[in-house]
């Protein structure tokens, strides 16, 4: 059987950087309101003819040369996007065209927030099942062009980027990827929406002009969904890998909202300096914010390597995720 090991992880983020100053001039709203209910101080934003796509190759070409990998040995590229440029072609597909990775499967997977985590898993399966050798996970989103920028509950909390891992079967007897559990309820899937633009034919409908398709949440129940839902399975996950919390080297959650992250941490009692959060600078990225808050956090000196990390996400469906990564110094 073999066991995987992740190799590279890297992003990219959007180049134009939008503060909560900048936010006064079209929205009534403040620094301190914004700073004091999400902890963001400023968010990555693109603009003209940049995508997710675009995002997403240049994270992964960082990670490709991080590695000093092989492109032609990549053999499945897995996109985690919720908020594409376009339904198809598929980034994945799009990212394995710029990239020249002519001998890769490539699809996308939508988890919204907890892809990344999701795709991870997906990674993990297709190694152990012997399908798949080197896989290329790519979480890319441009969530700011679905964003209603009159709406201030929700667009303060948005920003754009992209991150990057690459996974590889290893025949060592040990999992860089130790344990996953992932989780949906489709019985919340109203908490946080996105609609798209379809039309029925004129033959059979009169044709309707829809509403702009902007993101729609309800604050209160998403958190009250995470804040029952991540412990809980985060518990249950170190319990059945007979880990415990003081196992964990460091705590990675999906930077969403920094009231969130300090709480999730307590309720989880995680020691404070085990905890990685970037959102300030870069505000929600969606699926793509765990892997760049790790990147950031090694090269920053935040996180000592080797160390055992534990990762959670939560995201529109709803859906949730946790998993115990393990990654090591040459990373």
């Amino acid at each position: 059987m073999a066991y995987t090991k992740i190799i590279s992880i890297d992003y990219e983020v959007a180049p134009n950087i939008v503060t909560n100053d900048d936010l006064t001039k079209i929205l009534d709203t403040s620094d301190e309101w914004i700073t004091t209910r999400t902890g963001i101080k400023q968010r990555r934003v693109i603009s003209g003819d940049m995508t997710s796509s675009d995002l997403g190759i240049n994270a992964a070409k960082k990670a490709i040369k991080r590695a000093n990998f092989d492109v032609d040995k990549i053999d499945l590229i897995i996109a985690a996007s919720s908020a594409p440029e376009d339904i198809y072609p598929s980034v994945a597909c799009i990212i394995q065209k710029a990239i020249k990775a002519d001998n890769a499967a490539a699809f996308d997977l939508r988890a919204a927030c907890s892809g990344f985590i999701y795709s991870l898993n997906c990674a993990r399966a297709f190694i152990k099942a012997g399908i798949y050798k080197n896989i290329l996970i790519v979480a890319a989103d441009a969530t700011t062009k679905y964003t209603d920028w009159s709406e201030r509950s929700t667009c303060v909390l948005f920003g754009d980027g992209a991150g990057c891992a690459i996974v590889c079967a290893d025949d060592k007897e040990s999992d860089d990827i130790i344990g996953v559990d992932l989780m949906s309820d489709g019985n919340c899937g109203d908490y946080i929406t996105l609609k798209i633009q379809g039309v029925n034919s004129p033959l059979v409908d009169e044709i309707k002009t829809k509403e702009k398709p902007f993101i729609q949440m309800k604050g209160k129940d998403v958190y009250k969904y995470v804040m029952t839902t991540i412990p809980q399975k985060l518990e249950e996950l170190l319990d059945k890998l007979n880990l415990k919390v003081d196992d964990i080297d460091y705590f990675v959650p999906h930077q969403s909202n920094l009231r969130m992250i300090d709480a999730l941490a307590q309720r989880l009692n995680i020691e404070q300096s085990k905890v990685i959060s970037n959102i300030e600078h870069y505000g929600n990225m969606s699926a793509a914010s765990i892997p760049c808050a790790i990147r950031e956090a090694i090269d920053k000196g935040q996180m000592k390597l080797p160390a055992t990390i534990a990762i959670s996400a939560f995201g529109a469906g709803m859906t949730s995720a946790n998993a115990i990564i393990r990654l090591n110094e040459k990373i």
